[in-house]
This record gives structure tokens, sequence and C-alpha cells, in this order.
């Protein structure tokens, strides 16, 4: 016979509704009487009825995650780190991870928002690749739904969130760059309404200013930030009648498609032309060759703004409400570095 809250209620002398609470955690329930009843049914082998007890607290013990990408990415080794992440925290919570996948901006991922928060199958987001001016940070802090994210719009509209020092880690690398003897020096970015964009891209200016080199337009393209498309701007940089001798990428899913193509054009990567990527994710260790990268704790960071989101759905109060990381420079072959 399975134990029910009854049960727990007729051996502690306790009303159904009173056992019910203090398993809830509702605050008017002493924490002396909470204590005996979880002990009480640990005792007695209670499992929950978890539908119910979200029916009852109007909550789905669940947090979302929405890809936002054109095609599938789950290969992608950056959003590979950061799912990883998400659901080992979210587990240790513990909370249920819902993950879909919708093109950025579109019908069909302003359909997923409304739909899982109008149905309630979360009770908050964790937001990444966000936009200068983000849609989806305006619709949830309207709708009252908690979420975080990575990076921080432009919205006016304070959330717990991760950032990234994105802008003086670029700078940084155009002078690692410099230091090592390449002087035309190219930028693959990603969509303009990037924060990642904006602020990388700002960097990559900063440190050829820094430099006293001159920006060239020409040097700076544009990509999708997939492997593929740091494929094909790489054969176009390499065809103009002035082409670079080191290309800095927006992340290093498009760095590895830019040696790809250098490869394929016989070009000797970190000595003839550089190429660095952004993330630190674990393969670019092993690229051929081994990848120079700013490396960010993809995983790590996905671990922050779970327990960032937790203690937002948990009215807790966070010690931080913006943590920020400095990457690391991992100096590797591609730019002629002794691997690290």
């Amino acid at each position: 016979m399975s134990i029910t809250i009854r049960n727990i209620a007729k051996k502690l002398k306790l009303s159904i509704g009173a056992v019910s609470r203090a398993m809830d955690g509702y605050p008017d329930i002493s924490e002396e009487t909470r204590q005996r009843v979880i002990q009480t049914a640990k005792e007695m082998g209670y499992v929950p009825n978890r539908a119910a007890r979200q029916l009852r607290r109007q909550k789905a013990d669940a947090i979302g995650y929405i890809l936002p990408s054109d095609t599938p990415r789950f290969a992608d080794p950056f959003f590979s780190e950061f799912l990883s992440g998400l659901g080992d925290e979210t587990a240790l919570h513990p909370f249920d991870l819902l993950v879909s996948i919708a093109p950025p901006g579109a019908e069909a991922e302003q359909t997923i928002y409304r739909t899982w928060t109008q149905s309630r199958k979360v009770d908050g987001f964790i937001l990444d690749r966000i936009h200068l001016h983000d849609w989806r940070v305006r619709f949830l802090a309207e709708q009252a739904i908690p979420f975080v994210g990575l990076e921080h719009s432009l919205d006016g509209i304070d959330y717990p969130r991760v950032q990234v020092d994105n802008a003086s880690s670029m700078s940084g690398l155009v002078v690692h760059l410099v230091g090592r003897g390449f002087r035309r020096i190219a930028f693959i970015g990603g969509p303009e309404q990037l924060v990642i964009q904006n602020e990388r891209l700002t960097g990559y200016r900063q440190g050829l200013e820094d430099m006293h080199l001159a920006l060239d337009p020409d040097l700076v393209v544009t990509s999708d930030l997939t492997g593929t498309s740091g494929y094909q701007t790489t054969k176009r940089l390499c065809s103009i009648p002035d082409p670079p001798d080191a290309i800095m990428c927006i992340n290093d899913e498009t760095a590895f498609g830019a040696l790809h193509a250098l490869r394929d054009l016989g070009v000797q990567i970190g000595k003839d032309m550089a190429v660095t990527g952004f993330d630190g994710v674990a393969a670019s260790a092993h690229s051929d060759p081994p990848l120079t990268t700013l490396d960010i704790p993809v995983h790590e960071i996905a671990h922050k703004l779970v327990d960032l989101l937790a203690a937002e759905l948990k009215h807790q109060p966070a010690l931080e409400r913006r943590i920020v990381y400095a990457p690391r420079l991992l100096k590797r072959l591609s730019t002629g570095d002794s691997s690290s």
C-alpha cells in the first residue's frame, strides 16, 4: 500500500492541510513542524505525487531554454557544453529542463515563448545570444516571468545575468597577434543585432587603434556563427587583392570553418596566416592545428545562470545579480604559439 499525506497527518496528529503546506515550504508552518513532517515522510517511505504537487502550488518545477538558431545546432560544441551545464545544475535544485529550438526573432520562437508562458509549462527562462534590443527580455519582463541571461540587452531592464568581458579581451588579442608579427588582421563577426557582435567588434577596433593600425572595412565581414559560414567567409577574404595575414573569429565554431578553408587553400596556418576563436570549447584544443582562443568556462557559466534563476524562483536574494567573467587567452599553434 502506498503512503499518502493522510497517513503522515494521522501519525503526527496534524491536519492534511498542515502536512501539505509543510512539504511545500509555506512560511505559516514552523520550521520545527516542517522538519518533523519531512523526517516522518522519509521514514514512512512517502513518494510525493509530483503532478498533484505542481497543480497545488501552481508551479511546473521546470525551467525553459529555447536555443536561438535557424538550424539544428546541438552539435555546436558551445551549445553542447552549455546544455550539459544547464542539465547538470537543474538536476541539483531539482528542476526539469525543457529545451527547444527556434529561429531567433521569428514567429516560431515567439509562439514557443508565449505557449510555455501561458500554459505554465516552465517557471522561468534562461536566455542567451542576447540582442542589443531583445523582444524576449521585454516580453518576459512584461509578463512578470522570471528569467536570466547570458549578456545584457540595452532595453533598460535589469535582470540577473552573466556577462563576459568581450571588448577588453578582444583588444588584448589584437595586441597578441601584433606581437606575433601579424599586421593585417581581419574580423569575422556575426549578426549585427547581437550583443556579442557589438562588444567583440568594439574590442577588435580598439585593439587596432591601440596598435596604431588602420581599420580596413574590407577585412570586417559577417557570418552566421557556423563553421560553414566561417569556411565561406575565409575563402572570400583570401581572394581579395590585399588579403589578411590573421583572422579573428567571433566564436570557435566560425574559427573551425576558417581553419578548414585555409587548409584547403594550402596556407601554412600559424605562419602565413593566424586564426583565433572565442569560447574555448574543448574541441579547440584538438583542431588542426590547435586553436588559439579566448577561453570562457561555458559549463560553469551555465551553472551560474541556473543558480541565479533558482534564486529568483525561490524569492531568495542572490549574492550577485551580475557576474562577470574575464576570458583567458589560450595560445596555440594557430597563431604560431606553442600549444597550451
